[in-house]
């Protein structure tokens, strides 16, 4: 990093020229009319306008796609010397109201789109007692306001009426030809002009002139990670960049690909993946694309030598495009095969899975071992690591320290290697039973998908087990099995009554019958409406490890003790260990 200050209007010369560029993935410049007045007043009194940033092209951390400024247009071929990484909204302003020779694309106090030219009143700006803000004005594209009401208009279509009420253009200011004409049409024939323009000429025009802009120059050898970083803690308006929004910019910036292929656009590629998966698996609708490029990146990572495993921030950013095309089609390929393993585990939808945070370990996973993944002993361990994560709650938060050490352990065990450590360190707690009410928790969606593989039947349509479908399209839904109203009545706590022990899945048309009667009145309801025998029924509340006597005679405390006992089975069944007391 060096720090040092160069003249703006060499500045504006490498802004004009296409030297000085933005990396694509800083945001459209947006500035309104009264932040332009203000950097204009700014610089016409050489007041300090805050540091500017750039990063040399040519390293590491400067291959991305790139961009003039708004309203520059450089020579066909250009390529930029310098990426702009803090100033572009000053750097922006003062180039299009200083030196582009066209008016301003800005906007209105209302963020109307506006094309304004900036002029400055010179009576004003030398008079020391004025505010030079109030000097600078910015005028439409005719350069005529109109009066509106007791407000004066102004009117400055022609030069010479420039010259008449005093008002310099500020895009001459750094055109010395110009700015000699202008002197010679604003004094002629009115030399009392000529002590206004000496005062002007060194009061404004030779301040902005030898103005120098503070400037912090990032190497060209800086990593990416670091320019990022900087960045975003630069960043005025603290923009948080995402890993994808950088990378759309890194590979589309890779020259030895677009030499060949054209720009790679990440973005493009992505929705044509993501929308492929989940029109095949909806449980899949909530993939996002950080979830992508981790899996990406924990399979390139695991195939090269002497590199460790990882997929945190830092090692996406250093993805290349050759890497990304490699190994995303063969992501994109075992995410198809995790949305059938879903499926076998019971889980449809995206609002019912679990964590989707494990979908990448799980990709990589299947990426590495591909159909050794297959094999019925290979499945049956995949499901255990699986569950072992969802009962133990493991993916919650950031969890992307936890993918590589799954990846590689899991892969190893799948091998004929020791148990992983996620696996060994699971522990479902008994008593969390009680605090699982929502789909806020992993575990609770968990426990439906249990029910669903043990083929648990319908109250109301009891000639079939509840299937994927009748979930996926919202027929079947999670419902008390005693009633809320009915437990407040008889003084069942909030815990026990929100639990998911107290909750089953059932059809809407179920659940309606059942309604807010005692569980009792309710059963006999449904007997009546479906005509099935009470035996029958019974058959369909033991599915769901209900014992039917207890819901019949309304023994809560009976029935919520038997049922928890049994959801603890079924879940210790699937995480292949032992539940804790």
């Amino acid at each position: 990093m060096a720090l040092d200050s160069r003249p703006l209007g060499k500045m504006l010369d490498d802004v004009a020229a296409g030297h000085i560029q933005l990396p694509d993935f800083q945001r459209e410049w947006k500035w309104d009319d009264e932040h332009i007045i203000s950097i204009l007043a700014t610089v016409t009194m050489d007041y300090p306008m805050g540091v500017v940033m750039t990063l040399a092209t040519g390293g590491p951390g400067g291959k991305f796609k790139t961009r003039p400024l708004q309203g520059v247009q450089p020579a066909e071929g250009v390529k930029p010397e310098q990426l702009l990484l803090d100033g572009q909204q000053r750097m922006t302003a003062l180039y299009q109201a200083l030196r582009s020779g066209r008016p301003v694309d800005t906007m209105d106090q209302r963020d109307d789109p506006k094309n304004l030219w900036y002029y400055i009143h010179i009576e004003t700006a030398i008079d020391p007692k004025a505010d030079r803000e109030s000097a600078i004005r910015s005028l439409p594209e005719d350069k005529i306001i109109k009066p509106v009401g007791r407000r004066a208009g102004l009117d400055l279509s022609t030069t010479g009426l420039e010259y008449e009420k005093g008002y310099f253009p500020l895009w001459y200011v750094f055109d010395s030809s110009k700015i000699e004409q202008w002197q010679w049409g604003y004094t002629e024939g009115a030399p009392e002009r000529r002590a206004a323009w000496i005062q002007f000429r060194v009061a404004v025009l030779e301040k902005v002139q030898g103005y120098s802009v503070p400037l912090i120059r990032l190497e060209k050898d800086t990593p990416r990670d670091a320019v990022c970083t900087v960045f975003e803690k630069v960043n005025t308006k603290g923009v948080q960049l995402t890993v994808f929004e950088l990378l759309t910019a890194t590979f589309a910036g890779d020259e030895e690909y677009t030499g060949e292929h054209g720009e790679f656009h990440l973005p493009d590629h992505w929705k044509a993946t993501r929308d492929e998966l989940t029109a095949a698996y909806p449980v899949l609708g909530g993939l996002q694309n950080t979830d992508f490029l981790q899996a990406v990146c924990l399979a390139s990572t695991y195939h090269k030598e002497g590199v460790p495993i990882s997929c945190k921030r830092r090692d996406l950013l250093d993805l290349e495009l050759a890497d990304y095309l490699e190994w995303a089609p063969k992501i994109a390929d075992a995410l198809h095969w995790a949305g059938e393993f879903l499926t076998d585990q019971c889980i449809f939808r995206s609002e019912d899975l679990p964590y989707r945070t494990q979908l990448p370990p799980l990709a990589a996973i299947r990426t590495i071992l591909g159909r050794e993944t297959e094999e019925p002993e290979a499945h049956e361990k995949l499901a255990k690591w699986y569950w072992c994560g969802v009962f133990g709650e493991q993916y919650g938060g950031t969890a992307d320290s936890r993918f590589p050490r799954d990846v590689e352990q899991v892969v190893t065990w799948l091998r004929g290697g020791r148990e992983p450590e996620s696996i060994q360190e699971a522990n479902f707690v008994r008593q969390r039973l009680l605090t699982m009410n929502s789909r806020n928790s992993a575990a609770y969606k968990g426990v439906f998908a249990l029910l669903l593989q043990e083929e648990s039947v319908d109250w109301y349509y009891t000639d079939k087990p509840i299937t994927g479908d009748q979930v996926a399209d919202g027929t079947v839904d999670i419902h008390r099995i005693f009633p809320a109203t009915w437990c407040d009545k008889h003084g069942i706590d909030a815990q026990r009554r929100d639990s998911v022990v107290n909750k089953t899945l059932l059809s809407g048309r179920a659940a309606k019958t059942l309604g807010k009667n005692a569980p009792r009145m309710g059963l006999e309801l449904l007997e009546r409406e479906t005509g099935i025998r009470p035996n029958w029924l019974d058959d369909a509340l033991t599915s769901h490890f209900i014992q039917p006597e207890f819901v019949r005679f309304s023994e809560f405390d009976a029935f919520f003790g038997t049922r928890m006992q049994e959801l603890v089975k079924l879940i210790r069944r699937a995480m292949g260990r032992e539940v804790t007391a």
